[in-house]
């Protein structure tokens, strides 16, 4: 395995090690850390990964590297060969636009239900969540952090009606579509179309307007699948 993927795999962030999550299985840390590589491109479509130096970076058995690319395979984000070699597949434009289909149908449905609630304080995190979002947006060194606080926000629209395993559900399938967010999140003005999107979902909620809040949720999540096209002209090496 190269230098800069043991380097990445030996500063594991909280959950991989000693962290909130140390407690959960080998198996779930291996893949928790493995997936998030993978869906932020710091584990880049094409690259090789080999169990034997996973195991060795992650200080467990090849058991728990090998049940963790097993999910990450259910998921279509690698995929194995003889002799354990194993490789992060590459961005299949045609599964991206299943899971923004997916994510796009459901999300638009939980915030018009928000939006038809008598009781807004559901929204009272997201809120929060957007006036952080608002401090970074002219930051291009906070992309991380941004788009972090992007996840939280649609997590919190979810528990603002009780789904969150649902939430947890579109997560596990939107692996491609995620990496297509990771690449074009850092282009110019783009954390700041994001930042819009939320308010004016946040707006039409607020407002108990269930058919502009989908209509705003659609649009937000509109933008990034409307350039794929785009995206796979410029990275060609990473998709299909």
């Amino acid at each position: 395995m190269s230098d800069s993927l043991f380097n990445s795999l030996s500063d594991l962030d909280m959950l991989d090690v000693g962290g909130p999550g140390a407690h959960l299985p080998a198996s779930v840390r291996v893949y928790a850390g493995l997936r998030r590589r993978i869906v932020s491109l710091e584990l880049p479509p094409g690259m090789t990964l080999d169990r034997s130096a996973l195991a060795e970076g992650y200080k467990v058995s090849q058991s728990p590297v090998r049940e963790a690319i097993m999910r990450l395979e259910q998921e279509a984000l690698v995929i194995s060969y003889p002799q354990s070699r194993t490789v992060v597949t590459r961005i299949d434009p045609e599964r991206v636009a299943e899971e923004h289909f997916l994510r796009s149908s459901v999300e638009s449905e939980v915030v018009r239900q928000l939006a038809e609630r008598a009781d807004k304080s559901a929204t009272t995190k997201a809120r929060g969540i957007l006036r952080m979002q608002e401090a970074l947006s002219q930051d291009v060194e906070q992309t991380v952090l941004f788009r972090q606080l992007d996840d939280a926000f649609h997590e919190a629209l979810f528990a603002g009606v009780n789904q969150l395993s649902l939430h947890r559900h579109i997560v596990s399938r939107g692996g491609h579509l995620t990496r297509v967010r990771s690449l074009d999140l850092p282009k110019k003005g783009k954390m700041r179309a994001v930042l819009e999107g939320h308010r004016a979902v946040l707006e039409a909620v607020e407002a108990g307007d269930g058919v502009a809040a989908g209509a705003a949720m659609r649009a937000h999540l509109s933008g990034t699948i409307e350039r794929v096209a785009e995206l796979r002209r410029e990275r060609p090496d990473y998709f299909i």
